[in-house]
């Protein structure tokens, strides 16, 4: 024995990466454990968006009443499935309990602070590692249509002001003048400088591969099957490729976290949500910053030579089919703010559907749970689990070590629903 510390990840998506990179470099040995390939759940394809500008929880005031108007339609940016499910109903329970403005004033300024952390630990990532991931801070720009998304967009600017984030509303000109030569048909929006953007498939497959030069065990097709337990703990992981003890267990296994607690009585307040994107090569459209669709919810990511469309949220469990329905619905939203964008690339593009683990409240789970005290959560970030992963992997390892968390965890706490 080398007397170094063990720490099993359960996850290898983004989350599960960070918390294994931080977790070496504070000197621990570390085993990550993914039941498919590398990234696949919803790290690989997701927007890519790196985004103090999301500090506005899911759950908000005007959400719920949107939310039904939207919810019965297949082609909603926000989709629930009828289904019965009590695990559902006690999230949408939740989540309008979480929509309210008290809620949304103690949420914020956390959402901030993880943001900005994150992004300040992905510029540190950028200057040390060999691999590049197109790590690009220049900015995001949101575009409005309508005189209720104006309204909707200046009012977020205006909070935003406030937490100290720097958003500046700008006329169709101002946008023009950002991005000279882009077919904009938007009457304006709001300029989120602080923002930034990355390709997550190079990121992903970056720190796998350092990880393993590093010496970490990473184990790709590994089913998690249950847990040995001990008395306030874990002692072991139970999967298809045999038993890993360990001193910490680290759970980064986004929607499918609550379904390997479910045996060891541990509730886990969490919904998959599924989203959907479309890459384009060679698109006809170059852009510099990556854009956000107010009324139609869909982000427009350049990603090197390519171009990503991606949003939708689509409450309809553990189901990642593809609903070509909403996919084009998506696409066709596109040209009333940006012009050269035919929605046929659909056709012709690489189609995703993956999901994304949201709590009711919009903050993550991030920390020890109470009757296991070496298992730590590391989930429930629904759409900015790229955005947040450095910082969710530096706070594990700040909890493995018993050191003071960077961002306060008591708001965090994965038991906040028992």
């Amino acid at each position: 024995m080398n007397g170094r510390r063990h720490i099993v990840v359960i996850g290898g998506g983004a989350v599960g990466l960070c918390a294994a990179h931080y977790l070496l470099e504070s000197g621990c040995d570390v085993t990550l454990l993914e039941r498919g390939e590398i990234g696949e759940g919803s790290s690989l394809h997701n927007a890519g968006l790196v985004v103090p500008s999301h500090f506005i929880p899911l759950a908000a005031p005007g959400t719920v009443a949107l939310g039904l108007r939207w919810m019965l339609s297949p082609e909603s940016p926000f989709y629930i499935k009828p289904r019965l499910d009590p695990d559902l109903f006690a999230w949408l329970w939740h989540f309008v309990r979480a929509a309210r403005p008290l809620h949304v004033e103690h949420a914020m300024p956390i959402l901030r602070d993880l943001s900005v952390a994150s992004l300040a630990l992905y510029r540190e990532i950028a200057a040390s590692v060999k691999f590049d991931f197109q790590f690009t801070a220049q900015g995001l720009l949101m575009l409005f249509t309508t005189d209720h998304g104006r309204e909707v967009a200046v009012k977020e600017a205006a909070q935003a002001a406030r937490l100290g984030i720097d958003a500046r509303v700008l006329d169709a000109g101002g946008i023009r003048a950002l991005e000279p030569g882009v077919p904009f048909r938007a009457p304006g929006g709001v300029f989120y400088p602080g923002d930034a953007h990355l390709t997550p498939a190079l990121f992903v497959e970056g720190l796998r591969q350092d990880l393993i030069a590093r010496g970490a065990q990473v184990q790709t097709s590994t089913t998690v099957t249950g847990f040995v337990t001990r008395p306030m703990g874990v002692a072991a992981v139970k999967t298809n490729a045999g038993t890993f003890a360990g001193d910490e267990f680290v759970l980064a296994a986004g929607s499918w976290s609550p379904g390997l607690l479910r045996h060891m009585r541990i509730p886990l307040l969490l919904q998959p949500g599924k989203g959907y994107s479309v890459t384009v090569s060679d698109p006809a459209v170059r852009l510099r910053f990556p854009l956000l669709l107010e009324e139609a919810r869909v982000a427009v990511t350049p990603m090197g030579p390519r171009l990503r469309f991606s949003g939708t949220m689509e409450l309809s469990g553990l189901d990642t089919s593809v609903n070509m329905r909403r996919v084009r619905a998506l696409l066709r939203s596109v040209p009333a703010y940006l012009g050269g964008v035919d929605p046929g690339v659909v056709e012709r593009g690489d189609l995703w559907a993956g999901l994304r683990p949201c709590s009711p409240d919009g903050l993550p789970f991030i920390g020890r749970f109470r009757n296991f005290e070496n298992l730590i959560a590391a989930t429930g970030h629904a759409m900015i689990g790229i955005s947040l992963a450095p910082i969710t992997g530096k706070l594990v390892a700040e909890i493995v070590h018993g050191r003071i968390p960077s961002i306060d965890l008591l708001p965090l706490r994965p038991d906040r629903y028992r």
